[in-house]
């Protein structure tokens, strides 16, 4: 991936937090019963700020890492939580943050670690002969050995 999809990927999360922090902090009770954390509304929009600053981080700064890192700690915290729910209903929401979290932590490792540049090999001037080709051309009829297509390998004839 080029670094422009890398920064993309990382507005992108940061448009996500914002849109998810302001889910969980705005209509809090509907968040707890869908995914099993009833009797929890406070920590959700606790979660719902903290996504909202992590969201705001990640648009607003330039060295977008601390702020992807972050995300990955709060997907650890959202992990631990509805764990501890222990509902189906939880569950399933694991699942959904559990694949949130894995596009999180590829960003932030991207962001961190970035891939080095590769040399581009020039392959251009070479044709995969032992000589020259035009030393090559025809070199197979002039040879005169014929070998038996019971021994496996292939027979040119030039008939």
């Amino acid at each position: 991936m080029r670094q422009g999809r890398h920064e993309a990927l990382a507005i992108g999360l940061g448009w996500f937090s914002i849109a998810l922090g302001l889910a969980e902090f705005l209509m809090t009770r509907s968040i707890a019963r869908a995914t099993g954390l009833e009797g929890r509304e406070r920590l959700l929009r606790v979660y719902g700020a903290r996504e909202i600053a992590s969201g705001i981080g990640l648009l607003m700064s330039s060295d977008r890492k601390t702020w992807l890192w972050a995300r990955v700690a709060g997907d650890a915290a959202d992990l631990a939580t509805l764990a501890s729910s222990g509902t189906h209903r939880s569950a399933a929401a694991m699942l959904a943050v559990g694949g949130v979290t894995a596009i999180d932590v590829y960003a932030a490792s991207r962001e961190t670690f970035p891939a080095r540049a590769q040399p581009v090999r020039d392959y251009s001037a070479r044709s995969g002969f032992s000589r020259p080709a035009a030393e090559m051309r025809g070199i197979a009829r002039r040879s005169g050995t014929k070998r038996e297509a019971t021994q496996g390998t292939a027979v040119y004839s030039p008939s």
